[in-house]
């Protein structure tokens, strides 16, 4: 037992270099001024944001609404500016809270759009707003505005380091299924639309090339971080990041999460390793800190209670998140109760078809909806496939539809004013042929939103 209390001491409240921490925030502004410009270059602004005229939101955040063209455009204006401000260390403690605020704001708006290294991304930036990444090589300690700081306490770097190691341990653990490591799916069906790539490109015809990447991808994302914590292997361990990482850019259109992952992977190396890199961008610079060196980290910063049990409280979270689809009955794959949020990186292939009718709930006439009068392409192909945004779409449809008339072609009049829904939905899971996914006959209007399972999707007989 007191083996266990010194390591977590010395992993906690041991003083270590900061210049991990340093090169960490640094390289985070960075990225997400790269990541933040090229979404907005690329019209996705406007494409996501505006013209869409309904967004679905996630439970218990439906007061989070979009913004006209100026308010949205001011947003990311926002984010951007302060990704620079993260980068230099000015006004650091406010930039992040701005950065936070902003990005998971806007990842709020549309569960559309979620992916988990935008969940990451968030994570990482309500870490930062409390350490202290502006101690040294920033404008911060430049201008006078706190003093520079050679240690930190243990916990400021290895909280980033288990963040990373969340993200790779359970996106290992969540491969461990039939469907992954025998079937070689969905990998199967992607890598036969890659025989294109360069050098490659012959290989991915093969199925044994799905094989290899399937579980070479599981043992990867179980062992790296281990890998990456070994001095001796730590080198060969980055080299693989490199390469799998690099292979899964060229390979699969998933945005700027390889990129984030290479970078983010560098907190495992040594402190003098980072302290190199600041001692070169210190004299890139030849900037000299207006404060002298604080020596000893600020009493504050000692209150060892408080910090743990907000350490233990984050971690707890951390950990049973991704573990909560265990509470749900069925196949994760196809319901996706507990599939968010519990890094769950490209897993399945699934394809889906819904047809939803407003019915008269007295005469049993019905109407078919046209549903790209109210969603565009992508999020009417999200919905299809997930229950909660099938029956928050159906609410929106009972919200529309109550207290109206419908005008039948021949003339005559529908008053309805509590609108039954019902949907007809068809998915497939990897390929392997469409299947009912709901009852048809459920009146989706009635059932409540939550984090109930949802007894009306219908099992996957495969």
């Amino acid at each position: 037992m007191t083996g266990i209390k010194e390591w977590l001491y010395r992993h906690t409240f041991s003083e270590k270099s900061i210049a991990p921490l340093i090169i960490f925030r640094i390289l985070f502004g960075i990225m997400m001024f790269l990541s933040t410009l090229r979404f907005m270059l690329n019209g996705w602004v406007h494409d996501l944001y505006i013209e869409p005229s309904y967004f679905f939101t996630y439970l218990g955040f439906d007061w989070v609404k979009p913004f006209d063209l100026y308010g949205i455009s001011l947003l990311f204006g926002l984010l951007l500016l302060s990704t620079i401000f993260i980068a230099l260390g000015f006004f650091y403690r406010i930039s992040t809270i701005v950065f936070f605020i902003c990005f998971t704001y806007i990842e709020l708006i549309d569960k559309t759009n979620y992916l988990n290294h935008y969940y990451f991304i968030s994570l990482v930036a309500f870490l930062l707003m409390f350490l202290p990444a502006n101690k040294g090589c920033s404008l911060d300690t430049y201008l006078g505005f706190t003093s520079k700081q050679e240690k930190v306490q243990a916990w400021s770097i290895n909280i980033l380091k288990f963040q990373m190691a969340v993200v790779y341990i359970f996106a290992g653990i969540s491969k461990l299924n039939y469907d992954w490591l025998f079937e070689a799916q969905p990998l199967r069906n992607w890598l036969k639309h890659q025989t294109d790539l360069p050098l490659i490109g012959e290989l991915m015809q093969y199925e044994f090339t799905a094989y290899l990447f399937s579980w070479g991808g599981a043992l990867f994302d179980l062992f790296i971080v281990f890998i990456l914590l070994n001095n001796r292997f730590r080198i060969y361990g980055y080299t693989l990041v490199i390469i799998f990482h690099g292979l899964t850019a060229v390979m699969f259109p998933i945005g700027v999460f390889p990129y984030v992952m290479i970078v983010r992977t560098l907190i495992f190396f040594s402190p003098e390793f980072h302290k190199n890199i600041v001692v070169w961008i210190q004299a890139l610079t030849a900037r000299k800190s207006k404060n002298k060196v604080q020596t000893e980290i600020k009493a504050a910063t000692q209150n060892k209670g408080t910090i743990s049990l907000l350490l233990g409280l984050y971690i707890l979270i951390q950990l049973i998140v991704p573990l909560r689809y265990l509470a749900y009955p069925g196949d994760l794959f196809w319901t996706e109760q507990g599939y968010r949020f519990s890094w769950r990186v490209m897993l399945i292939e699934k394809a889906g078809y819904a047809q939803f009718f407003v019915h008269h709930p007295e005469n049993g006439m019905k109407k078919l909806i046209d549903n790209k009068e109210y969603l565009t392409p992508q999020q009417e192909k999200m919905m299809s496939t997930q229950p909660d945004m099938i029956l928050q779409f159906a609410h929106h449809l009972r919200d529309q539809y109550t207290d109206t008339v419908i005008i039948e072609s021949n003339g005559s009049e529908i008053n309805i004013k509590e609108p039954k829904v019902t949907a007809e939905v068809y998915v497939s899971l990897f390929n392997k042929g469409s299947r009912l996914f709901i009852d048809s006959d459920v009146n989706l209007s009635k059932i409540k939103r939550g984090f109930h399972h949802k007894d009306w999707i219908l099992q996957n007989e495969n």
